[in-house]
């Protein structure tokens, strides 16, 4: 697990797991009475689970999904 608390543009704590953390009930019910601290304190918790799938192919897929919602909202499709 890593977690990063960032000021700037917002007030966040980003929480990143792996997929046997993000599966630990123990280690996120203590996540989410930490989720009640931060956002009293401002911050907007982020959780990030991995995955299984394929790290290059889900960032493909992504990359591909973003271009494609521009490029209609920019009128480059014909």
């Amino acid at each position: 697990m890593k977690i990063d608390v960032k000021e700037k543009p917002r007030k966040m704590v980003l929480i990143w797991l792996s997929v046997d953390e993000a599966n630990d009930r123990d280690l996120m019910h203590t996540l989410e009475e930490k989720y009640g601290e931060w956002k009293n304190q401002g911050y907007l918790p982020v959780v990030f689970k991995s995955g299984t799938g394929n790290l290059e192919d889900s960032m493909y897929l992504l990359m591909k999904h973003n271009y494609e919602v521009y490029a209609q909202k920019n009128n480059l499709f014909p």
